[in-house]
């Protein structure tokens, strides 16, 4: 299982300090892609677990049904 809460909790720091913001505005050119990589797919990240999250919240309930795309042929 991937659950490393302490990780994520050091991601959410480093972001909000501004540490990461101010590692990319000393970095090279190469150095800011990869930052700009990383926070696109951290972003993606999110996303899916957005997804995730309501399938699960919303598990075997009306709303489930009315949001599947089976229901809406």
């Amino acid at each position: 299982m991937m659950l490393d809460e302490q990780y994520i909790n050091g991601l959410i720091e480093y972001l909000k300090s501004g540490q990461l913001a101010e590692d990319f505005e000393h970095s090279a050119e190469e150095r800011r892609y990869e930052i700009l990589d990383f926070l696109e797919k951290v972003m993606d990240l999110g996303e899916i677990a957005d997804e995730v999250a309501t399938k699960i919240i919303f598990k075997n309930s009306q709303l489930e049904a009315f949001l599947s795309p089976k229901s809406q042929k």
